[in-house]
């Protein structure tokens, strides 16, 4: 165990150092402000104070982490070997940066508290981020800073053993449309004919007829394909299923169908099932909680993950009503048009709401490239090396790796040609190792 003197308690501190220490590096981490029981502990111990008593492992603490509520905070990004950092701390520090304080700004996402320019759909942006701006968006930093904190702690304390963490994979498959054309109602589905006659989509024409009269498979019904997927890996696939009301933004069937029902239920046999949260449920815990009761009548069991639409999310708000509703899992924390990773992290960590200064039980899981991105390489070469850079990222600090990739990502459209293959280098980067 790893314990921790500091002059004051607080609930920021015991945030980071627990992210830190217990979920990247796998080590308990105790606190006190009893000098005298910090000289007594003979194993792992450090101080994280304004001066340092006297020649132990000390790490200077900002003051971000004793404060309650946001403040105008300067920050200045340097670079530290093979990645960047911020808060420096001075030579006297055992590293030169408050990792710890780097961190909880980055997890608690600070930055999104504070005043900024929403895109068209009510999202913060990558490019409006701390870490797109200074170039380190496509690290782990957290995690990369748990590891240089490690180091420094092998050295000081050599006979202390260290437990290792495993590189793994937690793909997402999101279903915002089960089907292109079935199921869709006699309204959407004349609709949609009008729409392909005025538009001359005389393919698109003859397809959905031929999807409709069973003499052709619906292009977006790659659900047999992904559970075989399933089945010859070690790692569970999550479901996102939409089962909100048809609005302007969600299109998905008619939740009462029987035959999508059966299918919800098919999948959940094989894979783990959550529910991706309509537009309008983001900002109305009324309709979240319609939608979660409506996918546990479903799948009978205990709503454990959601993932809001469009990835949109109004913190602290969105993550209260999750909170609130016992839903401990979300997938959201990540940007649509950038691979990266949005929290600093490839660890999983707990919501800390900053507008209470409390930690959560709410787990986030961080997803770090979602399909869209990859469809800005031309090539498929490109495109898996973009996919091998996001990997490798991971790798080096044995995270899990969460991609997004929809049910019609594998459909034989042309846009989506090659992404089964690169679905496959996913899978095969886990079993690899």
């Amino acid at each position: 165990m790893l314990l921790v003197y500091t002059h004051k308690i607080s609930p920021r501190v015991k945030y980071a150092f627990k992210h830190v220490c217990t979920r990247v590096l796998g080590i308990d981490v105790d606190f006190t402000t009893t000098i005298e029981k910090f000289i007594a502990h003979d194993s792992l111990k450090m101080s994280y104070t304004k001066q340092q008593l006297g020649n132990e492992f000390f790490i200077k603490s900002h003051e971000i982490m004793f404060e309650q509520g946001l403040s105008d905070i300067s920050i200045n990004v340097h670079e530290w070997e093979n990645t960047k950092c911020f808060f420096y701390t001075g030579e006297k520090s055992a590293i030169p940066f408050d990792i710890f304080s780097a961190a909880f700004y980055l997890l608690s996402r600070y930055e999104e508290y504070l005043p900024h320019v929403k895109d068209e759909y009510g999202r913060f942006t990558a490019t409006q981020s701390l870490a797109y701006k200074h170039g380190f968006l496509h690290q782990p930093v957290v995690d990369i800073w748990a590891y240089k904190f490690k180091a420094a702690l092998q050295q000081q304390f050599p006979d202390f053993e260290f437990p290792n963490r495993t590189y793994s994979i937690k793909p997402i498959i999101d279903v915002p449309c089960a089907y292109n054309y079935k199921l869709k109602g006699i309204v959407r589905t004349m609709g949609g004919v009008v729409k392909d006659v005025l538009r001359f989509r005389f393919k698109s024409l003859y397809l959905r007829f031929a999807v409709l009269l069973g003499l052709k498979h619906d292009p977006y019904d790659a659900f047999k394909y992904i559970i075989n997927r399933q089945k010859s890996s070690n790692y569970k696939f999550l479901f996102f299923f939409l089962i909100g009301d048809y609005s302007t933004f969600d299109k998905g069937i008619n939740p009462n169908k029987k035959n999508f029902i059966s299918l919800i239920k098919h999948v959940a046999d094989y894979c783990n099932v959550g529910l991706k949260v309509s537009y309008f449920a983001i900002d109305d815990v009324e309709i979240l909680k319609k939608e979660k009761n409506r996918m546990e009548s479903i799948v009978n069991m205990t709503l454990q993950a959601s993932r809001h639409s469009f990835s949109r999310l109004n913190l602290p708000e969105s993550y209260r009503n999750l909170v609130d509703l016992e839903i401990n899992e979300d997938y959201s924390m990540g940007y649509v048009n950038h691979a990266g990773f949005r929290a600093g992290s490839c660890t999983p960590f707990l919501f800390y709401d900053l507008d209470y200064e409390v930690q959560t039980p709410l787990m986030i899981h961080p997803y770090h490239i979602m399909d869209f991105v990859l469809l800005q390489n031309r090539s498929l070469l490109d495109k898996k090396q973009t996919l091998y850079k996001i990997i490798n990222q991971v790798k080096q600090v044995n995270g899990q790796f969460v991609p997004v990739f929809h049910n019609y990502t594998f459909s034989d459209v042309y846009r989506w040609k090659g992404f089964k293959e690169l679905f496959n280098i996913i899978i095969e980067s886990a079993q690899n190792d």
